[in-house]
């Protein structure tokens, strides 16, 4: 599939992949090991294409539970990658988490949540905000914009202008939409390119691009040469 997805976009198009609800949710970050490995051998491929992995914490968990299991758990991060952590319990809005980010380049993702909206702090030399519905909207009315969110989006937008003049150490903003937010993702991050005085992109498939790719056989994920880094060497004991 992650073949696929590289084959299918041009080599332009840039991706933000999340870490599987396996590593972040049910094993709460324990022994998963496997797992990490097995991931990040699935995003060898689109390598290149990615401007960042999401670690996405669960709602519940708040900054004690969460650095704990940080702490107890063989958590790798591959320094070839950009990472950012997307945090929904508003005990992490705290200077611990967010000099923790800041020392090692981790994005904090701004959230524009119905239920909760991350302080805008920058961590890192790139900002990333994901705007989420909270799934009011049905399917069956995707496909064109069913609520109003451009004030909003305006605030976002003013602050990413505000970073784009003042934070000479950003180097990038990413802005994520998904149809559950407005009632149409494309069309919110259109409209959210122009807040910023961007043209609008068109969205299809280019037909030049392969519908299908060879599959080759998967590596050995324990085989793969890349230096780690132990994320407890990051936490205060």
């Amino acid at each position: 599939m992650v073949k696929l997805w590289n084959a299918r976009t041009s080599p332009k198009f840039r991706f933000s992949a999340k870490f599987p609800r396996v590593i972040t949710h049910e094993k709460k970050f324990r022994n998963c090991e496997k797992e990490l490995e097995m991931f990040y051998n699935a995003m060898e491929p689109l390598k290149n294409k990615l401007l960042t992995l999401l670690i996405q914490f669960p709602p519940y968990l708040k900054i004690k539970e969460g650095l704990e299991a940080l702490r107890q758990y063989d958590f790798f991060f591959d320094e070839t990658y950009r990472y950012a952590i997307e945090i929904r319990h508003p005990s992490w809005f705290s200077d611990l988490a967010y000099n923790f980010f800041k020392n090692n380049n981790i994005c904090l993702v701004w959230n524009q949540l119905d239920i909760i909206q991350t302080p805008p702090v920058v961590t890192s030399d790139f900002a990333y905000i994901r705007l989420i519905g909270d799934r009011s909207i049905h399917e069956r009315d995707f496909g064109s914009i069913q609520r109003d969110r451009i004030q909003e989006m305006a605030k976002w937008a003013d602050k990413l202008k505000e970073i784009q003049k003042y934070e000479r150490n950003v180097k990038m903003g990413m802005v994520a939409a998904n149809n559950h937010y407005a009632g149409f993702g494309p069309s919110t991050s259109n409209a959210f390119r122009e807040m910023l005085g961007l043209n609008p992109v068109e969205w299809g498939i280019d037909k030049d691009l392969p519908t299908k790719v060879e599959v080759e056989e998967v590596r050995d994920h324990k085989k793969r040469p890349v230096k780690q880094t132990s994320l407890s060497d990051f936490i205060p004991k």
